[in-house]
C-alpha cells in the first residue's frame, strides 16, 4: 500500500486531509494569467474601466447615511443613519414617484421585450439576402439618432397646431389633443417612442440565435408539410427561448431605471402629474436643490430594488428553465 499525496495525515492522533484549495488557488490564477497573458492585456482596459467608474464610485454610497458636509468632503459628515430614506418614504412624492416609474418602467419592459422578438422572427422569414439586409438596415437606424433628436421629433410631428401626427388624427375625428402635454397620452408616447428607437437594435440578440438553428430542421419540417407559422411556433420560437430568458433576467435588474434624458426632455408643466419619475427627481433634488444625501438614499433604494428583482427573476428562471445569469 503506497501512500500519495492525497491520503490523509496523522497528526496528533488526529486524521487530517490535506488542503490544496488555500495552497493551488494563488498559483493556479498566477498560472493561467503567464499561460494567457495576451487575453489578459486585452481584457486590461475594460476591467480598469469598470474599476474605475462602476466600483470606486461606490464609495460615495456612505453618503446615504451621513449629513454631507461640503468642507469635509465625501468621508465627512456626521452619520444620521436611515434619516433620508424615512424622509423619502413619509413625503408627499414618495407614492406619485413610485406609481409613474412603475408604469413607465414596467410597459416599456414589457413591450421593449415582446416587440424585438416579433421583429426578429419577422426578418427571418423575409425571403432575399437584400431584402432582409434592406429590412435589417431600416429597422436598426433609429437606434443610433440622438435623444435629443428623437425628442425634437416628438415635438414637430406631435405639435397641437402644426404637427403631422396631429394633423392626421384631426382628420379621423380626434381634436384639441396635446400628445405631449395630456397625462393620458404621455406614457404611450414615451413607450412607443422607445420601441420604434431600440426594438430592431434589440432584434439582432434574436437573430443571432436564429442563425445558429440547424438548417436540416426546416428542411424536415417543410417535407412534412409544415407550414411557416407551424416552423415559427415549433422550430424558431423554442431556438428562442433561452435567449430571451437571460435577456428577461437582464432587463428585470433595470425594472425601474427609465431613460432619464428622454423623459427630462419629454417633461413640461402639463405632463408632470406622470412623467416625474425617481431618475428626474434625483436630478433636481441632487444636481440642482444641492441635497446630495437626500439624492443618494434615493438612487441607493432604487438600485436595491433593482437588484431584488433581479435576484428574484434569476431564481425562479433557474427552477422553471434551468437557464439563469449564475
Amino acid at each position: 500500500m503506497t501512500v500519495t499525496d492525497t491520503a490523509p495525515l496523522k497528526l496528533n492522533g488526529r486524521r487530517h486531509a490535506p488542503s490544496r484549495a488555500g495552497r493551488s488557488g494563488g498559483r493556479g490564477l498566477l498560472r493561467h494569467v503567464r499561460r494567457y497573458w495576451q487575453l489578459w492585456l486585452m481584457a486590461l482596459p475594460a476591467m480598469v474601466f469598470v474599476a474605475i467608474f462602476a466600483y470606486f464610485p461606490m464609495y460615495g454610497l456612505q453618503l446615504a447615511f451621513r449629513e454631507f458636509d461640503f468642507s469635509a468632503g465625501l468621508t465627512g459628515g456626521d452619520w444620521v443613519g436611515l434619516k433620508y430614506f424615512r424622509q423619502f418614504f413619509d413625503s408627499a412624492q414618495f407614492w406619485t414617484l413610485m406609481r409613474n416609474t412603475v408604469v413607465i418602467s414596467v410597459t416599456t419592459v414589457v413591450v421593449g421585450f415582446i416587440a424585438p422578438i416579433f421583429l426578429a422572427l419577422l426578418v427571418n422569414q423575409v425571403v432575399g439576402r437584400r431584402r432582409k439586409k434592406f429590412f435589417q438596415t431600416v429597422t436598426y437606424l433609429p437606434h443610433f439618432i440622438s435623444i435629443v433628436v428623437i425628442v425634437g421629433m416628438l415635438q414637430v410631428f406631435l405639435s397641437p397646431t402644426s404637427g403631422l401626427i396631429t394633423r392626421v388624427a384631426q382628420f379621423f375625428g380626434a381634436t384639441d389633443v396635446n400628445y405631449l402635454g395630456d397625462t393620458s397620452t404621455f406614457v404611450p408616447v414615451y413607450v412607443i417612442s422607445e420601441v420604434w428607437q431600440h426594438c430592431g437594435w434589440n432584434s439582432i440578440i434574436y437573430l443571432a440565435a436564429l442563425a445558429s438553428v440547424d438548417t436540416q430542421l426546416y428542411e424536415a419540417a417543410r417535407i412534412d408539410g409544415a407550414g411557416r407559422m407551424t416552423i415559427i411556433r415549433h422550430i424558431d420560437f423554442p431556438a428562442l427561448v433561452p435567449t430571451m430568458i437571460v435577456l428577461l433576467i437582464l432587463n428585470m435588474g433595470n425594472v425601474l431605471n427609465t431613460g432619464f434624458e428622454k423623459i427630462f426632455l419629454m417633461q413640461n408643466p402639463l405632463n408632470l402629474g406622470v412623467s416625474e419619475v425617481i431618475a428626474t427627481y434625483v436630478y433636481k433634488i441632487g444636481i440642482l436643490s444641492n441635497q446630495f444625501s437626500y439624492a443618494t438614499a434615493i438612487g441607493l433604494f432604487n438600485t436595491m430594488i433593482n437588484f431584488a428583482f433581479l435576484v428574484i427573476t434569476n431564481q425562479i428562471a433557474k427552477r422553471v428553465s434551468n437557464t439563469s445569469l449564475w
